[in-house]
């Protein structure tokens, strides 16, 4: 069965428990995908990426929030910096 790999690097299980912080560094500051029988099992993201990843998926789900009130007919309020 084919599958999709996420991510430009790839490892075993076996190299990752071999040198686990070599197989991140291998991805240089991006995901490795880590694969069990050439599937992929897992990806190792750097925790720099993640908190990335989350930020972003926050701003996301707050302009869906905002984009779903305005729809709703809430008008939006102006307010400077200082304000919040």
């Amino acid at each position: 069965m084919a599958h999709i790999i996420l991510a430009e690097v790839t490892a075993s299980v076996s190299e990752l428990k071999r040198n686990p912080m070599g197989t991140v560094a291998a991805g240089e500051g991006f995901p490795v995908a880590i694969l069990n029988r050439n599937e992929p099992a897992f990806y190792c993201v750097p925790a720099q990426a993640y908190e990335a990843l989350m930020d972003r998926l926050e701003d996301l789900e707050l302009n869906a929030l905002a984009d779903a009130r305005i729809a709703d007919g809430q008008a939006p309020l102006k307010m400077s910096l200082d304000e919040l």
